[in-house]
């Protein structure tokens, strides 16, 4: 009798780390979709208010360089 309700108890665990999962999948696109991760208009103005003078082909290294990281 004992091992029934350790089934259960092991299924219930699976069903719930199951469940979290794919609720914290939807949080965080959800998220992303309304909070967007730094653009090139960002960019531009975060080097403006660091000094820096941002050319595009800098501005395209620091975006490629973000996404290639993201992709990690």
């Amino acid at each position: 009798m004992w091992w029934m309700y350790t089934l259960v108890g092991v299924i219930a665990l699976l069903a719930g780390v199951a469940l979290g999962f794919f609720i914290a999948r939807k949080y965080m696109m959800d998220y992303l979709k309304k909070n967007p991760p730094i653009n090139e208009q960002m960019l531009r103005v975060m080097m403006t208010q660091m000094g820096m003078k941002p050319s595009q082909k800098k501005i395209n290294q620091m975006m490629a360089a973000m996404n290639k990281q993201q992709l990690k």
